[in-house]
C-alpha cells in the first residue's frame, strides 16, 4: 500500500513538472502526451490495487460470517429470554384479571359499570338535542360534552372514579344551566343560509332568541337558525322587553317542548295565506261580506240619526219638521176640524199612508243582509266542494296517498266554509239590530199618529 502511494504521488509530481513544462513551452501537443501518460499510470495503479484487494475476500467474508453468526445467537437467545417473559406476564395479567372479575361479579360492579354507560350514551343523545351545547364548543364547533359521553358508553375497561365523577359532573352542569338565563356569541344560521357570529340570549334548553328574533336549534349542526317565519306581534313585544331587560322578573316566551310547539306555531299559515292558496270563491265570499258590511254601517249610522231626530219631534208635538219621519208623518194629517169625526176614516188612511211612506227608508238594506246571511254558507260549501274535488285530482295526478298532502288540501278547502259562515254570523246580528232600531222608530211614528188622531176626535166632540 505505501508503495502505491508513493507511485501516485510520483506520478503526480512527474504529470505536474511535465505540465508546467509544457506550459512554459507553450506546446499543446506536449500537455496532451503528458496527460495521457499520467492517466495510464492512474490506471495501472489502479489495476495493482485491485489485485491486492482481490487478494484476501476470502478471509474477511470469513470473519464477517463469523460476526454476524455471533450477534444472530444472541439475539435468538434474548427473544428466547423476551418470549419467557412475555409468557409470564400474560399468565400474571389473566390470573389478574380473572380476579379482578370475581371481585367485581362478587360485589355488583359489572351491572353498576354497565349502568353507567346506559346512563352515559342516554344522556349524550339528550346533550346532543340540548341547545345548551351551543354554549360549551371547541373550537371546530363540536361540542365537549356529548362527545365524552359517547367515549365513556363505549368503552370496555372498567371505568375509574374520574370517569364516574366526570359523567355527574356533566349531568350537573346540564341541570344547572336547565334553569339558567344566558348570554354568549355563538353561529346562527341566518334565513339566507350563510352562518354568522351573533349575540344570543337562552332561557334554559326552552328558548333562544338573537337581535330581537327567535331560534331554531339545529341538533346536526349543532347551531341556531332564525325561523323564517317568526311569531305573531305580541311574542315579538314580549321577546324585546325581555332582550332589552337587565334586572328583574321580565316576561319571556318559554317553549316547554324545546322548540316543538314554537315550530309548529310560526308554521302556521295566516288566514292570508290561506285565503290566497284557496280558491276564487273566497274573494267572492268576502266582496258580498264587504257589501253587506258597508250597507250595515251606512244604515246604521242613518237609523242612529233618525233616532236622536224623532226623540227630539216627542219633545215638541206641536210644532212638527220635515226633517225627521215622525214631523213628515204629523204634517201629512190634514183635516177639517168642524167634520174630523165624519173624516176619521179619511183621516187615518192618510197617516197610514204616511207611515208607509217613512218605513221602506227605515228598513233599507236589511233583505240585501238577509240575503248574504243566507249566501255565505251556501258559497262556502260551493269553495269546500271545489277545494276536495281538486284536492283527490292533486292525489290521483300524483299517485300519492301522502297524509300531509290531503291534510293541507283538505285544510285549503275546508277555508272557504269558515269565511261563509265567518260573514253570515256577525250580519245575522247585524240585520237583528237594524230591524230592532227600525221597528222601534216606526212604532213611535204609529203610536204618536194613532194619539194625535184619537186626540182630535175627542176634542172635536166635546167642541
Amino acid at each position: 500500500m505505501i508503495k502505491s502511494k508513493q507511485l501516485i504521488l510520483v506520478a503526480a509530481a512527474a504529470v505536474m513538472l511535465q505540465a508546467g513544462v509544457a506550459l512554459a513551452q507553450d506546446s499543446l501537443e506536449g500537455l496532451l502526451a503528458e496527460v495521457q501518460a499520467a492517466r495510464a499510470a492512474e490506471q495501472q495503479t489502479f489495476q495493482q490495487r485491485a489485485a491486492e484487494l482481490n487478494a484476501a475476500p476470502a478471509e474477511q467474508q470469513a470473519k464477517m460470517l463469523a460476526e454476524a453468526q455471533s450477534r444472530r445467537e444472541a439475539l435468538s437467545a434474548a427473544s428466547d429470554k423476551l418470549a419467557e417473559q412475555f409468557s409470564a406476564n400474560e399468565l400474571v395479567i389473566n390470573e389478574a384479571d380473572k380476579k379482578l372479575r370475581d371481585k367485581a361479579a362478587s360485589l355488583g360492579l359489572q351491572e353498576v359499570f354497565g349502568l353507567a354507560r346506559q346512563v352515559a350514551g342516554d344522556s349524550a343523545n339528550i346533550l346532543q338535542q340540548s341547545m345548551i351545547s351551543t354554549q360549551f364548543q371547541a373550537a371546530e364547533g363540536e361540542s365537549i360534552r356529548d362527545d365524552y359521553l359517547r367515549e365513556f358508553a363505549a368503552s370496555q375497561t372498567a371505568p375509574t372514579h374520574s370517569d364516574l365523577e366526570k359523567v355527574w359532573l356533566e349531568l350537573h352542569g346540564e341541570m344547572t344551566q336547565s334553569g339558567a338565563v344566558a348570554k354568549y356569541t355563538t353561529r346562527v344560521v341566518q334565513p339566507g343560509g350563510e352562518p354568522k357570529e351573533t349575540e344570543v340570549i337562552r332561557v334554559g334548553p326552552f328558548t333562544a332568541m338573537s337581535e330581537g328574533k327567535y331560534l331554531n336549534y339545529l341538533p346536526e349542526l349543532k347551531a341556531f337558525s332564525v325561523y323564517p317565519r317568526q311569531p305573531p306581534a305580541e311574542f315579538m313585544a314580549i321577546g324585546a322587553q325581555f332582550s332589552a331587560a337587565s334586572s328583574g322578573y321580565p316576561t319571556a316566551v318559554v317553549d316547554g317542548s324545546r322548540g316543538v310547539l314554537m315550530s309548529l306555531y310560526v308554521e302556521r299559515p295566516s288566514w292570508a295565506y290561506r285565503i290566497e292558496h284557496g280558491e276564487s270563491v273566497n274573494y267572492v265570499i268576502l266582496l258580498v261580506g264587504g257589501i253587506a258590511m258597508v250597507c250595515f254601517l251606512y244604515q246604521l249610522v242613518f237609523l242612529i240619526v233618525v233616532r236622536m231626530k224623532v226623540s227630539a219631534q216627542l219633545k215638541s208635538l206641536g210644532k212638527p219638521a220635515a226633517d225627521n219621519p215622525l214631523g213628515r208623518v204629523l204634517l201629512a194629517f190634514k183635516g177639517d176640524a168642524s167634520n174630523i169625526e165624519q173624516d176619521a176614516d179619511v183621516a187615518e188612511l192618510r197617516i197610514a199612508e204616511a207611515v208607509f211612506r217613512e218605513v221602506p227608508r227605515l228598513e233599507r238594506f236589511q233583505a240585501m243582509l238577509r240575503l248574504a246571511v243566507a249566501a255565505g254558507p251556501l258559497l262556502g260549501l260551493i269553495g269546500t266542494v271545489l277545494g276536495m274535488i281538486l284536492t283527490f285530482q292533486s292525489i290521483t295526478e300524483s299517485g300519492s296517498s301522502d297524509p300531509k298532502l290531503m291534510a293541507e288540501g283538505i285544510g285549503a278547502a275546508m277555508i272557504a266554509t269558515v269565511l261563509g259562515i265567518g260573514i253570515a254570523i256577525p250580519l245575522l246580528f247585524a240585520n237583528a239590530l237594524l230591524t230592532s232600531i227600525s221597528k222601534g222608530i216606526a212604532q213611535v211614528i204609529e203610536e204618536q199618529s194613532a194619539g194625535m188622531l184619537a186626540e182630535s176626535i175627542e176634542t172635536t166632540r166635546r167642541g
